[in-house]
Parts: structure tokens; C-alpha cells; sequence
């Protein structure tokens, strides 16, 4: 379960900006996390919520967006939602010539006090 190293990377990155910016405490976290990121959001829920006793972001709220596959056909041009590892174009049928979306894990913002 990488989920784990995830959050304790997170974790890592909330304790150095508190420290930058003297902040005591992490309130709210916001992650955006591509369904292509072989990362499982209740997974980094949990993770998230085990790792972060006793530092500065236990008790944080973590909010996941989502962020869905697409891709564009190379052939067609046009962009769609790659569904269960479908690379190819919905229209004709050609393999998927440039992700779009779908890979992004990151930390997007937190609140602290």
C-alpha cells in the first residue's frame, strides 16, 4: 500500500511549510489525485489519518479531488474520458496519442494556524 509513503511525503511537506511560514497547525489539506496515479483515495484517506498522529497536521481535514483519464486521438483530434485502461479513441478507434489527464498527485494548498 504506497498510499502510506504518500501521506508520510504529504506529511513531510506540511511540517516544512509550517515551519517556513511559523504555523503551529495544519487544519485542511487538498490533494489532487488522477485516476490514472494508481493511488486509491479511501486508501490515502485512512493512510493519512493514522500517519499524521501527533504532528502538525493530526486532526486535518484531507480533501481529494479527483481528477478523471483523458486523452486525445491523434487521428481525430478530439479529447475524451479513458474508462478501465481503455487507450483507445471512442470515435475511431485509434490508440490514444497524448494523456491529458489523469496522472496527478499533488498537494494543491493547506490552511494552517
Amino acid at each position: 500500500m504506497h498510499e502510506v509513503s504518500i501521506a508520510m511525503g504529504l506529511i513531510k511537506m506540511l511540517e516544512d511549510e509550517t515551519k517556513k511560514h511559523g504555523a503551529s497547525r495544519v487544519t485542511q489539506v487538498n490533494v489532487r489525485i488522477g485516476e490514472l496515479s494508481a493511488c486509491v483515495p479511501d486508501s490515502l484517506q485512512f493512510a493519512f489519518e493514522v500517519a499524521t498522529e501527533g504532528t502538525v497536521a493530526q486532526g486535518a481535514e484531507l480533501n481529494i479531488e479527483v481528477v478523471p483519464a483523458k486523452g486525445r486521438c491523434g487521428g481525430c483530434d478530439i479529447e475524451f474520458h479513458v474508462e478501465d485502461a481503455i487507450f483507445l479513441c471512442p470515435q475511431c478507434n485509434q490508440i490514444v496519442s497524448e494523456i491529458i489527464s489523469g496522472r496527478e498527485l499533488e498537494l494543491t494548498n493547506f490552511e494552517a494556524e
